[in-house]
C-alpha cells in the first residue's frame, strides 16, 4: 500500500511574520469569504495578540482594511499582516507612501 502525502506549504514564515500558516487553510478562508452572502471583496490576515494566532477577515471596501494597523508596528490587539483580493487572489500592497 502507498500512501502519497501532500507536501504543505507554509505562509508567512520568518522573522517578518508572528506565525506560518498552512497554505491548505488559507485556501479554505478564501474560499468561505467567496461563500459568504455578504458580498466581501478583500480578505485580510490578522495577528490577534491575545489569542497568539492569525485569522481571517473579510471586508468590503479597501477603506475598511485602514482600520487596522500594521504588524509589527500596531499597538492595538490586532495587527495587519497581509490582504488578498478574494477573487483573483492577489496580494494587496499595505505599503502606504510616507
Amino acid at each position: 500500500m502507498i500512501i502519497h502525502s501532500k507536501s504543505l506549504l507554509r505562509m508567512f514564515e520568518g522573522p517578518d511574520y508572528p506565525q506560518g500558516l498552512n497554505e491548505e487553510v488559507f485556501e479554505s478562508w478564501l474560499e468561505n469569504g467567496r461563500e459568504s452572502k455578504i458580498g466581501y471583496i478583500f480578505m485580510l490576515i490578522v495577528w490577534n495578540v491575545f489569542d497568539q494566532k492569525l485569522q481571517p477577515v473579510y471586508v468590503e471596501t479597501r477603506e475598511e482594511m485602514q482600520k487596522y494597523e500594521l504588524y509589527p508596528e500596531a499597538k492595538g490587539s490586532e495587527a495587519l499582516i497581509a490582504a488578498y483580493d478574494l477573487y483573483s487572489e492577489g496580494r494587496i500592497s499595505l505599503n502606504t507612501p510616507k
